[in-house]
């Protein structure tokens, strides 16, 4: 990532449909504090965080249970803009992140607070240098009308091991169950150490994906899902628990607009 790449698109003139800095705290009407819920049960689904003047922070705390049992050693403290999910024991839901035997444990609404098929958002972080920790940012296919609209926008995936003076990143596309989308990722480096604020964008729309960081173009994808996309962004703890707790992650503002 250099001065020569070229620069990203200005944002849209008008008014954003999001614009928050979670100075009000976290806005009900936009945010679910749950990962993925449908999958799991409340008190594993639940965000541990927090919110002050500088943003929003996520956190993974000594007492966190795993997400699921089945996924352990894996804990995760997330933010998304809606939910959906058919009923208990059925496959229907966000993100079916296993390709087999994935059932409903806890129904959960269909509510769509932010879900665009088009469009750009511009989100402002902070990652974790925590042992085991990864910050990242998505939007996934909400599924509520059929099962292949599953395709998944990778703003950013940073593990806390890959950030030093400079920052390898993971970025791109992901066809989960959508076949007319092909998995289309790859490691970008940053010249900074990304636990310093920054800012990440996601454009897409026409057929093509847009990512960039700082206000440069990291990648562009001639692929990008066509259906309603939730936003999620999430800390992780990936690697089993350690000595030192809480890990956290900041958020300081997420700006998107949709159509």
């Amino acid at each position: 990532m250099t001065n020569s790449l070229e620069p990203l698109p200005p944002a849209p003139e008008c008014a954003p449909d999001v614009d928050d800095d979670f100075s009000g705290g976290l806005d009900p009407a936009l945010w679910v504090p749950h990962y993925l819920p449908h999958w799991t049960t409340p008190e594993r689904s639940e965000a541990r965080f927090s919110t002050d003047g500088e943003g929003l922070e996520l956190r993974i705390d000594a007492d966190q249970p795993d997400w699921r049992p089945e996924d352990a050693p894996l804990r995760v403290s997330n933010v998304q803009t809606g939910t959906y999910s058919g009923p208990v024991g059925s496959s229907r839901g966000t993100h079916r992140h296993r390709p087999d035997g994935l059932l409903v444990r806890t129904e959960t609404p269909e509510r769509l607070l932010f879900a665009p098929r088009s469009g750009r958002v511009d989100v402002t972080v902070a990652a974790s240098t925590d042992p085991g920790a990864m910050l990242a940012v998505w939007l996934v296919g909400t599924e509520h009308r059929c099962g292949e609209e599953s395709g998944e926008i990778c703003v950013f995936e940073i593990d806390a091991e890959a950030i030093d003076s400079r920052t390898t990143a993971r970025t791109g596309v992901k066809a989960h169950h959508d076949p007319r989308l092909t998995t289309d990722m790859s490691e970008v480096v940053l010249p900074f150490a990304a636990s310093r604020s920054h800012t990440w964008t996601a454009i897409w729309g026409d057929g093509e994906t847009v990512i960039g960081c700082e206000g440069l173009v990291l990648r562009r994808i001639p692929q990008a899902p066509d259906y309603p996309l939730f936003l999620l962004v999430d800390l992780f703890e990936t690697g089993g628990r350690s000595e030192a707790y809480p890990k956290t992650a900041r958020v300081t503002r997420v700006r998107a607009w949709g159509s």
